[in-house]
């Protein structure tokens, strides 16, 4: 086995410019194989990406707020099937758009309330964004996370619901809305909460909503491309070093390599690790078993066909149909789950290879309605293959 070449993408992307650089993990059967250590962290002051570089994970915050509410669940504090507007009143009258690109005072009642499952799975009918069109898109545009939990909730519950509760998956802010009943419920900042349940148990000691003033020296600065495919340099500042008013359960984690991938096993083995039970197997297995239906499957996510031979369980992708899978998403068994992150943070678990391969870059997406159009371009295609090549020649190497 030699998984030397296995990053030959990633540095063609660093060398042409388009990528400042990037960490990457491959464990397998309880060791790790290899830690890749490319380009630099910053480019202007020539400080290298290393292993204990931190990065902006983004969305690979959900599964992440949504273990530590199975931790309630199975405190019988919360239940998969309660209104979360036990917790959230604000959300206690929703209404839902009659047409989902039209006028935003044009809506019926929703039919039932949210629930926590809803939430968990994007089927709330709640948005992002960039998830939809018109003036809802528009409306969700103009929030700001710089202000306290409860104004920002009171805000987004002024906002109609895009469809009826658990009618389909739209992409959300769900996870973020998950958060805040998770610090009602428990009366404690969600920071605490995370740390609490998940952070302390696994021993993830760089991971949270802020960063010690030596961690800031650590921080992967945040790049962009402009309009001439060349790396902005800084298009996101430094990271903060007190938490800030609102954090956010859905993508406002800082984390390492090593501190993920101790996530990613505690799923992997059921809820434990090294001797320390996170969460039960039923939990764990509810997190990697599909929860959509084949009419929900059918719908595209962000405009691409995202369920081809997989499902979503709670806030993780999961491989249902290996050979479908791999046609657009490469290798990966059976049961292999995963979530990435917007700034281009990847991961995922292969059961049926007892493997965990990591993927950790900081570069600001382009959200613009032509973004995914690369038809032609060279430039984009080198940046946006380089995850998949680094994904396929590990698999390579490891089953050759």
């Amino acid at each position: 086995m030699n998984l030397d070449g296995n990053h030959t993408s990633i540095r063609e992307a660093i060398d042409a410019g388009l990528l400042a650089g990037a960490v990457t993990m491959v464990w397998q059967d309880g060791k790790i194989l290899q830690v890749n250590e490319l380009g630099y962290r910053d480019v202007d002051a020539k400080l290298p990406m290393q292993r204990d570089t931190v990065f902006r994970i983004a969305s690979m915050t959900k599964p992440v707020t949504v273990a530590a509410a199975m931790s309630l669940v199975e405190e019988g504090k919360l239940a998969l099937t309660e209104p979360v507007a036990k917790w959230l009143p604000e959300l206690a009258n929703m209404r839902v758009l009659l047409d989902p690109q039209g006028a935003l005072d044009r809506t019926e009642p929703a039919r039932r309330l949210i629930t926590i499952d809803d939430l968990m799975t994007h089927r709330s009918g709640l948005a992002y964004a960039f998830s939809v069109l018109g003036p809802l898109s528009r409306a969700y545009g103009k929030m700001s996370f710089r202000q306290e939990q409860d104004r920002w909730l009171s805000e987004l519950a002024e906002l109609p619901l895009v469809h009826q509760p658990g009618d389909r998956l739209t992409y959300s802010h769900a996870t973020d809305v998950l958060g805040i009943a998770l610090s009602r419920l428990e009366g404690k900042p969600l920071a605490t909460v995370l740390a609490e349940r998940i952070f302390e148990p696994l021993g993830m000691v760089d991971t949270g909503f802020s960063v010690s003033a030596a961690g800031r020296r650590r921080a992967a600065t945040m790049y962009k491309l402009d309009e001439n495919y060349r790396l902005q340099h800084d298009v996101m500042g430094p990271p903060p070093i007190t938490d800030p008013p609102f954090c956010t359960g859905g993508a406002g984690l800082w984390s390492t390599v090593d501190d993920y991938l101790r996530f990613a096993q505690m799923l992997l083995a059921s809820g434990s690790l090294d001797g320390v039970r996170v969460l039960s197997e039923e939990s764990v297995r509810l997190m990697r078993t599909n929860r959509l239906t084949e009419e929900q499957k059918g719908h595209p996510f962000l405009g691409m066909p995202f369920w081809q031979g997989r499902g979503f369980g709670l806030n993780l992708s999961v491989v249902t149909d290996p050979a479908k899978s791999r046609q657009l998403f490469g290798p990966g068994g059976l049961g292999t789950f995963s979530w990435p992150g917007a700034y281009g943070t990847w991961w995922q678990a292969d059961p049926s290879a007892d493997l965990i391969l990591i993927y950790l870059i900081q570069n600001l997406p382009n959200l613009s309605a032509d973004a995914a159009a690369i038809a032609g371009n060279t430039s984009l295609a080198k940046l946006q293959g380089a995850q998949p090549k680094f994904v396929r020649r590990t698999y390579q190497a490891l089953d050759g």
